[in-house]
């Protein structure tokens, strides 16, 4: 770890508060009512916006963009070098957005290759002792809950919801306003609008909660109609996922069910093993 001189802000005092015991590198860049709290370290290559708190012993170091509202509570460390034996020096980014909250004791590392980033986007929750691997891609609204460790180049779209207690293995992709339950194994892509459960993960079924909280099956009640059809097409009927995928591209199909059906397209062709399987139990 460097040392840092601790210093004042070149903004002025009355718009940055930054404790006495915090070390913050002069190159550092601060917006507008930052608060940096005691035994904190910020590196010089760091960009933090407006109204940022970052709390005590917080660590950020490495080239770290974070914009502006967000919270970081005690023991977070954002940038430090990827856990990625690939790993040899090379200058990356990390790239948060607005409005986040980093819970106590966070880990975000930075890319592994030049030119390559760490993202996450706005309004996420990340609860307590989550960990996010190099060169993952967060979305917007996500919530990962406590002791979730996410491995490299894990994919995670908007809205969707992490139980705590788990692991998402690399590579893989967690669909839009998808739910995970605590203490699965993720080794496999989750669609969206999909629940999944289990050791080994199981898919069992649409996302009843996440869809009813967006209002889905209440403000176009047709298109969930067709998101159930279509997910009992490819996953319960008596088609394999290949050939249920051609039989509903021959509909017209709505966002969500549109939605769905790219992604396990996509996820096919990975040349991995696509998404998960589903448990026995019928969704009704």
């Amino acid at each position: 770890m460097r040392e840092f001189e601790t210093s004042k802000n070149s903004i002025g005092e009355n718009e940055i508060n930054i404790h006495r015991l915090a070390s913050v590198s002069p190159k550092a860049e601060l917006g507008k009512g930052v608060f940096v709290g005691s035994g904190a370290v910020i590196g010089p290559d760091v960009i933090v916006g407006p109204n940022t708190w970052i709390g005590p012993n917080v660590i950020i170091d490495g080239r770290v963009k974070i914009g502006s509202n967000n919270k970081i509570f005690p023991g977070a460390c954002i940038g430090l070098e990827p856990q990625d034996l690939k790993y040899k020096g090379a200058i990356t980014d990390v790239l948060i957005g607005n409005d986040n909250t980093f819970r106590e004791c966070v880990t975000i590392n930075r890319a592994t290759f030049e030119g390559e980033k760490t993202i996450v986007g706005n309004q996420n929750l990340l609860m307590a002792y989550s960990h996010l691997g190099h060169n993952c891609e967060i979305g917007n609204n996500v919530v990962i809950s406590n002791s979730v460790q996410v491995a490299g180049h894990v994919v995670v779209e908007d809205r969707a919801v992490i139980g705590g207690c788990l692991g998402i293995h690399q590579f893989v992709h967690i669909g839009y306003l998808a739910m995970v339950g605590g203490m699965t194994r993720v080794d496999r892509d989750v669609p969206p609008y999909c629940l999944a459960e289990g050791h080994p993960g199981r898919m069992r079924g649409l996302n009843k909660v996440g869809i009813k909280r967006k209002n889905l099956d209440k403000d176009n009640k047709e298109e969930y109609l067709q998101l159930k059809r279509i997910w009992n097409l490819l996953f319960k009927s008596e088609y394999v996922i290949s050939d249920g995928l051609k039989v509903a591209s021959q509909e017209n199909l709505q966002q969500s069910s549109e939605r769905l059906c790219q992604f396990i397209a996509q996820s096919i062709c990975k040349g991995r093993r696509g998404p998960m399987p589903t448990s026995m139990s019928i969704n009704k």
